[in-house]
């Protein structure tokens, strides 16, 4: 899949996006003569972000494409000579012009698969040199992704299933690729829409917003639209001048607010009426530009009053400022009885949006029972992961030549799990780690596993058994379609369904624990004591 006929190429990773030491250790590799050696690698992280007890894999999409792209450049190949020492071979750079992942095997939990610590999001496998070189651009397009996954799931658990969830936090982002990013897997993660374009032309995230301050306060009502006239929505019938018949509603909207005709603000009105000519359908309101009781909604409520005798219907309102949940309940009353007032039943139920630096803690506060707010835009939030910026995934070697491979070090934590594995989920119990040339654990059947860090062993008999690790690409070819960003949404959203609560909880969850079999324990008991030697 070339990257000029992938309409998302343009955003995948390129080769040289990776540290320095990676080309010296490849240099290293072919200088000792073992850049075909067939190795293993697994990426994975050590510990569940923002004091939570899942993860949700993504990701993996993006790896695969640049897999498939991935070939040095000659510029690339200069570059990397300009920074290696000068005597280096020639005939180094000749291999390096060569390479591409057309010998690459990669296995990985599903995009949207819960993920927990030690289990692996990727298994890649293939010649030595290559699958080196490959650590840092993967370890890149998978952290960030699954942290933000994560951070939107986290913030949809809070938000519940009815409120809305916009993404907004492409100007709060770190740079343009993290916001393209943030607005794709924040998306994964649960929300419904972003305000990031680009995010919906390469990747299909739904798009969405109205208007902000700015063209509230460009207008100061001496403005003359130079068309003000408005057709019905259903096609038939005379225009109408909106600007005129709009002024006419305000009066009878101010006699039921109790205000002067004078005092809703004249420039927000008519910025309110050139909106909703360029938008009779979508038109939304944002009401504190000014002042939300005494100008934003009387000029809201008299434009959608002006539209609504054409055939239009407002689709709601947003605030940006103030206590959100305590305006939007005086709102929403005002709707209802300016709803019965006029008889215009919908009115009552316009929605309510609000942003405003929206954390953990306000949304709480926003989705509790009884708010009136319906959609909650978030930015910062989400695309900066204010309470935890790295996932801090690893991308260990696990075997070479067929050899089972450790990282022992001074801290038992860093340790690392040798050899090519299987992963399963043990439907009530947890996950499982095995050595690949194990027989797959059985339904009904006991096993004796040993959870992470524990002292003793325990036996399970699991009620139904899920392989976790699918085989998608194998020797550089796609085994089987990826599936889209949508099924990868729907997916996550079914998993966090199936995780129990106790697990699922945002604060002091129970943990979840990932075990080793019994032979895989054998395997890391026994390299241990080699290496303590």
């Amino acid at each position: 899949m070339a990257a000029e006929q992938d309409p998302e190429g343009r955003a995948a990773a390129r080769p040289l996006l990776t540290d320095l030491y990676q080309a010296t250790m490849a240099l290293g590799y072919w200088r000792a003569g073992r850049a075909q050696e067939q190795a293993e690698f697994e990426l994975f992280f050590r510990r569940c972000p923002f004091g939570g007890a899942f993860a949700l894999a993504a990701g993996l999409r993006d790896c695969v494409r640049f897999l498939r792209a991935f070939r040095l450049r000659e510029a690339d190949v200069q570059f990397l000579a300009s920074a290696l020492p000068s005597d280096t071979d020639p005939a180094f750079f000749e291999h390096l012009r060569a390479l591409d992942c057309s010998g690459v095997t990669v296995r990985a939990l599903p995009e949207g698969s819960l993920a927990f610590p030690g289990v692996p999001l990727l298994q890649v496998s293939g010649p030595l040199l290559v699958v080196q070189l490959l650590e840092t651009p993967l370890l890149c397009l998978v952290s960030y992704a699954s942290l933000i996954a994560t951070n939107a799931a986290r913030l949809r658990l809070i938000a519940g299933p009815d409120k809305r969830l916009l993404e907004m936090g492409l100007r709060r982002a770190q740079g343009p690729d993290g916001g393209l990013t943030a607005s794709t897997y924040s998306y994964l993660g649960g929300f419904d829409a972003s305000s990031n374009v680009l995010a919906g032309q390469l990747r299909g995230v739904p798009v969405a917003g109205t208007l902000a301050h700015s063209f509230v306060t460009s207008f100061s009502g001496r403005e003359a639209p130079p068309d003000p006239m408005l057709a019905p929505a259903a096609g038939q019938g005379f225009q109408v001048d909106l600007a005129a018949s709009v002024e006419m509603w305000l009066e009878r909207v101010c006699g039921h607010l109790g205000l002067g005709v004078q005092e809703p603000h004249r420039g927000e009105r008519a910025a309110f009426v050139a909106y909703a000519l360029a938008f009779p359908r979508a038109f939304q309101g944002l009401l504190d530009t000014y002042s939300v009781r005494r100008s934003g909604l009387p000029n809201f409520l008299a434009v959608a009053l002006a539209l609504q005798e054409l055939g239009y219907q407002a689709v709601g309102v947003r605030l940006d400022s103030g206590d959100l949940l305590q305006q939007a309940q005086e709102i929403r009353g005002v709707f209802r009885t300016a709803a019965a007032q006029f008889g215009v039943p919908w009115l009552q139920s316009v929605p309510i949006a609000v942003s405003n630096n929206i954390d953990e803690e306000e949304l709480a506060r926003l989705a509790q029972k009884g708010s009136e707010v319906n959609v909650i835009g978030i930015g910062t939030s989400v695309v900066t992961c204010p309470r935890q910026p790295s996932l801090g995934c690893v991308y260990k070697l696990v075997s070479v030549g067929g050899q089972p491979r450790m990282k022992l070090t001074e801290d038992p934590k860093k340790q690392t799990l040798p050899g090519s594995k299987a992963a399963f989920r043990l439907l009530g119990s947890d996950d499982v780690l095995q050595l690949a040339e194990e027989p797959p654990p059985q339904a009904g059947q006991e096993l004796r596993v040993w959870p992470q860090g524990a002292r003793e062993s325990r036996t399970v008999r699991p009620a139904h058994v899920e392989p976790l690790l699918r085989l998608w690409v194998k020797q550089g070819q796609l085994c089987e379609p990826l599936p889209s960003l949508a099924e990868s949404r729907a997916f996550a959203q079914q998993s966090l369904h199936r995780l129990s609560p106790a697990h699922r909880r945002l604060e002091q969850p129970v943990l979840y624990e990932v075990a080793l079999s019994e032979k895989l324990q054998a395997l890391v008991d026994r390299l241990s004591a080699r290496g303590a030697l």
